[in-house]
């Protein structure tokens, strides 16, 4: 399990850093933890949600600087409408 994961986990966030597949992965993921289709199914107690929660927290973590950038940046053009 430990070689199949290390390579799929740098994959995903690989695509999540590059700007072109970063919403794209994001949403694949939201589509991931909707579906009743899992790599660990929801019905096995508690092992069913841990892949769904990896990847959102993953995704969540990778997302959080980008968002946070965006942030600042709206609050930097507002700052400077209301200067002009």
């Amino acid at each position: 399990m430990k070689f199949f994961a290390r390579p799929v986990y740098q994959l995903f966030r690989k695509l999540l850093a590059h700007p072109k597949y970063r919403w794209w992965m994001a949403a694949a993921t939201l589509v991931y933890v909707i579906s009743p289709f899992d790599f660990l199914p929801d019905m096995l107690p508690f092992l069913g949600q841990i892949d769904d929660a990896l990847l959102v927290s993953l995704v969540l973590t990778e997302l959080s600087p980008e968002v946070m950038k965006y942030v600042r940046s709206l609050k930097q053009k507002n700052s400077a409408q209301t200067e002009a």
